[in-house]
């Protein structure tokens, strides 16, 4: 055949030519004749016709045909189809039971691969649900979480009989704020993954000075806590990079609170600025409890959640580091993670250099 890539342009109705006819039937067809062929083939519309000649080119249509269907019970998958071309011998009676043997086989296999499709996808199903469900129930918790501090302060706050010192009141409210932060971050962080499901988050890159970002930001995260310190290194001719600024002050901060979080004991954090041929790469490095080889692997994916080795509660959404991942790769840059256990873990990204988002 000259151009077999025409047969995909055939669209065959049921009862149409050989296949249209042995499919609507479901019982095998012998053609043994140019005539008989020619006959049954009379039926095709005029854009199958005109494929199909297109296809055996110098061949001519076939001079005789022998066909079985493709089903198993109820369930039909196609036709199968032997031909015979120029002079070649004539198909017969005996032919028939080969061809049904063999197109029996073909439609258990058939029948086999959609049956193993249907479970993976019954399977595939089930997990989704059920992690629709853990993820679900962990939001859930998390989101409860400042919010009963929130009501308990503001309500201890308004109760007539108690009155607050003024040290106290402030407190209060100083932990209403801080809570009231956590949920907007949550919150963020939920909204800013549902964007990325739907290729709708958005970057305004401009000229960017990370050194200043990153000490602007290790400033806002030393309010936070008291039990660590935050150190910057960057070499005195830091490039300047195009970038968005309040998305790149978004990873820096999630990366950030991570250090934070899994360094219950406070310590030093490092932030690292390094210059290369064609890209920047900012590091942050903490002394905490670190991360084993096994959780490495998943660490980018959404709700993922690092299991603290000392078996203590660490809050959050497991969408940080996944929306931070998304936020570097709309930059064309890229970030990984490496660490050990009880030695601490240091986080890194990459920012190209002269290059816009998105380019």
């Amino acid at each position: 055949m000259s151009d077999p890539p025409a047969l995909f342009e055939i669209k065959l109705r049921e009862g149409e030519s050989i296949t249209g006819r042995v499919y609507a039937e479901g019982k095998p067809l012998l053609l043994p004749t140019p005539a008989e062929v020619a006959a049954v083939m009379a039926t095709l519309q005029p854009a199958n016709r005109a494929a199909i000649q297109q296809a055996y080119g110098k061949y001519g249509l076939p001079r005789r045909v022998v066909a079985a269907p493709l089903s198993l019970g109820e369930q039909k998958y196609g036709v199968l189809v032997l031909e015979g071309l120029g002079e070649t011998a004539a198909f017969t009676a005996d032919d028939v039971p080969f061809v049904q043997a063999l197109a029996q086989l073909l439609s258990l296999a058939l029948d086999r691969r959609r049956l193993e499709e249907e479970a993976a996808t019954f399977r595939q199903t089930r997990e989704t649900d059920r992690l629709r469900a853990e993820v679900m129930a962990t939001l859930s918790h998390e989101l409860r979480t400042p919010l009963a501090a929130i009501k308990g302060y503001s309500t201890a706050l308004l109760l007539d009989e108690i009155e607050w010192p003024d040290e106290k009141r402030r407190e209060f409210l100083r932990l209403i704020d801080e809570e009231c932060d956590n949920l907007q971050l949550m919150i963020g962080e939920i909204l800013d993954s549902a964007l990325i499901d739907v290729g709708q988050l958005e970057m305004e890159p401009e000229p960017l000075r990370l050194p200043r970002l990153a000490r602007e930001v290790a400033d806002e995260m030393q309010h936070l806590t008291e039990r660590h310190r935050f150190a910057l290194d960057f070499p005195a001719a830091f490039p300047i990079v195009e970038a968005d600024p309040r998305r790149i002050r978004q990873v820096l901060r999630n990366i950030l609170d991570n250090a934070i979080k899994y360094s219950p004991a406070g310590g030093l954090v490092v932030i690292r600025g390094k210059v290369r041929p064609a890209d920047v790469v900012i590091s942050i490095a903490d002394q905490g409890v670190g991360i084993s080889p096994e959780d490495l692997i998943p660490l980018f994916e959404k709700y993922f959640r690092v299991k603290a080795p000392t078996g203590y509660h660490v809050p959050g959404t497991g969408l940080g580091l996944p929306v931070s991942r998304a936020i570097v790769e709309a930059h064309g840059g890229h970030i990984w993670a490496e660490s050990k256990v009880g030695e601490g873990t240091t986080l890194s990204f990459s920012l190209p250099v002269g290059k816009n988002c998105g380019d």
